[in-house]
């Protein structure tokens, strides 16, 4: 999704949202994540400027005051965090774990296939629906290496293990990694 992103060429608009729009987004991002809510105050105060900027291929990247990415989504999807944010606060989101042969691919935006989550190395700790936002993990690993939408539950990818299990949405290096402002 960001692979080629630049915050020169792939924003076309910004604009301060209004405060009933703030009120839904933080409303959204408290229903997605789970443990967010003692937080949510030091992640998007209310009383702050928060600018939405929309991006190529009907993305919207939240920003307090134009800073660096905290949250974004695709058309009206759902709110996944940046991989910046999700580094302050790895436990927003369930984890899966790949092994070490993913390592690479996942570096360069690969979808997540079942038979990386499935082999000796990789974790499945949690139950998670499929359409859910999850953090990538990677064994012997300390933070997140991306973010990705679940296309199978964790249950389905146990059973049938072929095919794509986790669409990438965001990694490490990737364009909005690389974005410290928007502005």
């Amino acid at each position: 999704m960001f692979k080629r992103f630049t915050a020169k060429d792939g924003i076309s608009g910004q604009s301060q949202v209004k405060s009933s729009v703030q009120r839904g987004i933080r409303s959204k991002v408290l229903d997605q994540m789970r443990g967010i809510e003692p937080y949510i105050d030091d992640i998007l105060p209310k009383k702050e400027k928060v600018v939405l900027a929309k991006c190529q291929n009907h993305v919207n990247v939240v920003t307090l005051n134009g800073d660096a990415p905290l949250f974004f989504n695709e058309r009206d999807g759902p709110y996944a965090p940046s991989l910046r944010l999700l580094h302050k606060y790895p436990f927003f989101l369930p984890k899966l774990q790949v092994d070490k042969g993913a390592i690479k691919f996942v570096l360069k935006g690969a979808d997540i296939m079942c038979p990386g989550l499935t082999s000796p190395g990789a974790r499945m700790d949690e139950e998670v629906e499929a359409g859910k936002i999850v953090a990538i993990h990677a064994e012997g690993k300390e933070n997140a290496l991306a973010v990705g939408l679940t296309k199978l539950s964790t249950a389905d990818i146990r059973s049938i293990n072929k095919g794509i299990a986790v669409e990438m949405l965001h990694h490490v290096n990737d364009g909005l990694y690389k974005t410290l402002t928007i502005s």
